[in-house]
């Protein structure tokens, strides 16, 4: 059956039936769901991997199969470069990984075996793994299947508590990226990002709570939601940073946090922001970090009193070039110390965003690399938070 050809008729109801029945399927019944469809479409073996939190394995949907590294396979090449690779197995079919990708997010991968493989093929093979990016994200935020599955260990509660507020790690247009990593995986304490979309302008934010414990867990999430909720009501920056100090100030009035909130107007590269206590955003444009590009006067944390806060927040604006790059991080990212004391420093940091973006790495990609250098040169043992968002900004035509 796997060699055997269907016609263009009857691949499109077999499309339509693998859509609607895996609409309807728990998470654990979609792999039996997809085994149907390929087999029906004269394809072997298919299997869904997604990658775990930290991104270094490539795990099975389905028991049995092994866990795949992401800087050691075929199948990790697929994710890494978000694009198709076909191998010849040793029974003389072929096994192709397809990348799961919902707009910028990396999800995994997909693997599919065949005797054969023509044009009208590969096209149902990329709208299968389409389809299957999409069917996955919409179940993710209502199982727990999924997040099961991509986790290597237990995690702590305050870290639970954390990442439930977290959006994907990357989103994006045809006109701008946004991706972020953050770690310890697992024992997350008060570090945290966001970022949405609405009408013309990305929205981002990070932010950076006092201590490492449930408490400063809480006040990050309390930031997260006072930021939603003015965005979400049509606040404009001052009015939203407002919104997050009073929060903190009614709420948590014992604990303050560090941030930085911007708007993006994707169609001008016009970018705006508010600086809490933060490290100042970086400009990357070219191969080159434009040195103090967008540091401003320091601003007290959020959270303080109104007698304590100095006054309105600040909003500061600039004018951004094609494929320029700004970052946002924590202060754990550039402290980190190896055994010997040495940081791992500001220059190492942005240098290693250009090199990697310079040899034709995708941003997410761009961001994992430099998250797993950040772990090596501390034995994968953070004494702090540490948290980057990047924003890579492209319009059209450039």
């Amino acid at each position: 059956m796997a060699g055997a050809s269907v016609s263009a008729g009857a691949g499109e109801r077999l499309l339509e039936a693998l859509v609607r029945t895996a609409q309807q399927a728990s998470p654990a019944e979609l792999p039996t769901v997809l085994e149907r469809y390929a087999e029906a479409m004269g394809m072997g073996r298919a299997i869904v991997y997604l990658a775990d939190l930290q991104q270094r394995v490539l795990l099975p949907l389905v028991e049995g199969e092994p866990d795949l590294e992401v800087d050691a396979s075929l199948a990790g090449w697929a994710y890494r470069t978000n694009s198709l690779r076909v191998e010849e197995d040793t029974s003389g079919g072929l096994t192709l990984w397809l990348p799961l990708v919902d707009g910028a997010e990396r999800l995994g991968v997909l693997e599919l075996r065949m005797e054969t493989l023509d044009g009208v093929k590969l096209w149902r093979c990329r709208t299968i793994a389409s389809l299957l990016a999409l069917i996955i994200t919409s179940k993710r935020t209502y199982s727990d299947t999924f997040a099961q599955r991509m986790r290597t260990r237990p995690m702590q509660l305050p870290t639970e508590m954390l990442r439930a507020f977290l959006p994907p790690r990357s989103i994006g247009t045809g006109r701008v990226v946004s991706t972020a990593v953050l770690e310890p995986a697992y024992e997350l304490g008060g570090d945290a990002f966001d970022h949405s979309f609405t009408e013309d302008f990305l929205h981002a934010t990070i932010l950076d709570a006092m201590g490492h414990d449930l408490a400063s867990g809480l006040a990050t999430s309390v930031a997260m939601a006072g930021c939603r909720n003015a965005r979400r009501t049509g606040a404009d920056l001052a009015k939203l940073v407002a919104t997050v100090d009073q929060a903190l100030a009614k709420w948590l009035p014992d604990q303050f946090c560090t941030g930085i909130f911007a708007q993006l107007h994707m169609p001008t590269g016009v970018l705006q922001w508010s600086n809490c206590g933060h490290p100042a955003p970086l400009l990357i444009r070219g191969q080159r970090l434009l040195d103090k590009a967008l540091e401003r006067a320091s601003e007290p944390p959020l959270g303080l009193p109104a007698s304590l806060a100095g006054g309105p927040r600040q909003v500061h604006e600039t004018s951004l070039e094609p494929g320029d790059r700004i970052l946002l991080y924590t202060d754990g990212v550039v402290e980190s110390r190896d055994e010997g004391g040495e940081q791992f420093g500001l220059e190492r940091f942005t240098d290693y965003i250009i090199r990697s973006t310079a040899a034709g790495q995708n941003a997410p990609e761009v961001l994992r690399l430099l998250i797993h250098a950040i772990l090596g040169h501390r034995h994968n043992e953070l004494s702090d938070d540490a948290t980057i968002l990047m924003i890579e900004w492209r319009p059209p035509g450039q």
